[in-house]
């Protein structure tokens, strides 16, 4: 039997449920891209709100590409399970304040209604940093993305997040409408003026009138989002619809951990999130540096060297002595950079500790690794730009490249094959065979990516030789054993 509406008083003792009147809510909040990681923590805290009493901050999700998650909530009345996991516990809560998700590209008309409503007053992004079309060299808008050159010529029927966003702030304009706020929580830098400036180019490529509406009368706050988000599997859908005693087609999976910082800029008022948990500032960026470099930097050098050693999850990745070794160093340079105080980053490294331990979450890392060129730049090249520029220590970092240039040579260092999920990468002419290019000729190579490495840093001497050296030593002895060698730069 399903889980929906009408089967809910069936749930096995135990379950949390809504703590409210599910038809008597409204929507508040369209929300693009929702995924498992929107699932799995912004809607929880506007569930949360929802029981509060705060009735008309539901959720309207859009999915902007794929029918997977709407064909599996449709028939569920959007309701899912969220199972946070912690070393052997597990907890289950159904929520409830997803309304309902729609499929863009099915009929772009629906999309644009809900945004249109003047009843929304928030659109909430986790479209990923590929869904922005930032180019992340000059960081504006890449006037070349087919999306955008499909949207500029068909602002009736758009593909793109921006197109989506810019049509439906011009009918509410013209419609005499409030405007609403765009709440990014994608793991961007500055991800809130990235999307105000990507938002203003775009408009301004329509109408300059209207790019001047966005500039004065769209807040974009930037926010800081933190909770770690496992691909659910079969087995997951399988031993949590057992523990409800109805099938959930497509719960979510969640560490105990969670963590929302956002600046406090609405144009027409906000859920009362702080209630939530959520921490409001009027400047989001030493938390979002701390995160990204601390934590996100982190991930994507564990993705990286784990999968070259054969670890499949974080767990695994985290209790090998190199790879952990290797992580505390990438720590000890990164905190430097922050402008958060030093006990405050090196306690939250404690927390990341326990976190990439937690056996229970069973977190890939290939699905940390996923559209790596596109995360590279902000993750771990933003903060060795800073230790280049400051002079400080940065080995790690430097090898966390190395291993990412390794790892995108289709084997681990073992042989087996080493599967790549990167489109943009993928599409990239200039890539060298790594099994028959000598090591500098590859590092040349990959230099010359400047989507990744900008214009900078290949003509940086030190850190083209470091970055030779280490890729040498992991071609040379395998990422572990080069791990070990490294270990004194």
């Amino acid at each position: 039997m399903r889980l929906n509406a009408t089967t809910l008083a069936r749930l096995k003792p135990g379950i949390a449920t809504p703590r409210y009147d599910r038809a008597a809510i409204r929507p508040g909040i369209v929300h693009l891209g929702t995924g498992a990681f929107h699932r799995a923590h912004q809607a929880v805290a506007i569930d949360d709100c929802l029981a509060r009493g705060e009735t008309d901050w539901a959720i309207l999700g859009s999915s902007l590409r794929g029918t997977q998650t709407r064909d599996a909530l449709a028939p569920q009345d959007g309701l899912y399970t969220l199972a946070i996991r912690d070393s052997g516990r597990e907890e289950l809560r159904v929520i409830g304040s997803v309304l309902g998700v729609t499929v863009a590209p099915e009929n772009p008309t629906v999309l644009l209604d809900q945004l249109t409503d003047p009843a929304i007053r928030i659109v909430t992004l986790t479209i990923t940093e590929k869904g922005y079309a930032v180019d992340l060299g000059s960081g504006g808008l890449r006037q070349d993305h087919p999306d955008i050159v499909h949207d500029l010529a068909n602002p009736q029927a758009p593909r793109s997040a921006l197109g989506f966003l810019v049509e439906a702030i011009a009918r509410r304009r013209r419609n005499g409408s409030p405007p609403f706020t765009v709440l990014s929580c994608d793991n961007l830098p500055q991800n809130g003026r990235t999307l105000k400036r990507v938002l203003g180019e775009f408009a301004t490529l329509r109408d300059k009138d209207l790019a001047a509406y966005i500039a004065d009368e769209i807040p974009c706050p930037s926010s800081m989002v933190d909770r770690i988000v496992p691909a659910t599997t079969d087995a997951d859908r399988a031993a949590i619809s057992a523990s409800l005693g109805l099938e959930d087609a497509w719960p979510v999976l969640g560490e105990p951990f969670s963590q929302w910082v956002i600046e406090d800029r609405f144009a027409t008022g906000r859920p009362r999130l702080e209630e939530s948990g959520v921490e409001f500032t009027d400047d989001v960026e030493p938390f979002e540096h701390m995160k990204l470099r601390l934590l996100n930097g982190t991930h994507s050098t564990i993705a990286a060297v784990g999968r070259l050693a054969g670890h499949d999850f974080v767990a695994q990745a985290i209790a090998d002595p190199t790879i952990r070794d290797l992580i505390e160093r990438y720590w000890q340079c990164a905190i430097p950079t922050l402008a958060i105080p030093a006990d405050r980053a090196f306690a939250y490294t404690r927390q990341l500790l326990a976190r990439y331990e937690n056996t229970s979450l069973h977190h890939r890392t290939a699905q940390i690794a996923s559209d790596a060129s596109q995360k590279l730049p902000q993750r771990i090249l933003s903060p060795l730009r800073d230790c280049l520029a400051k002079g400080l220590p940065c080995g790690p970092l430097v090898f966390a490249v190395a291993a990412w240039i390794r790892s995108c040579g289709g084997s681990d260092d073992k042989g087996c094959p080493l599967p790549l999920n990167d489109p943009t990468f993928e599409a990239w002419t200039g890539q060298p065979d790594q099994r028959s290019t000598a090591p500098q000729a590859v590092v040349e190579a990959f230099l010359g990516l400047s989507a990744v490495f900008g214009e900078d840093l290949p003509r940086n001497a030190a850190f083209v030789d470091d970055l030779q050296a280490a890729y040498r030593a992991i071609a040379a002895q395998g990422v572990l054993g080069a791990a070990q060698s490294w270990r004194q730069k």
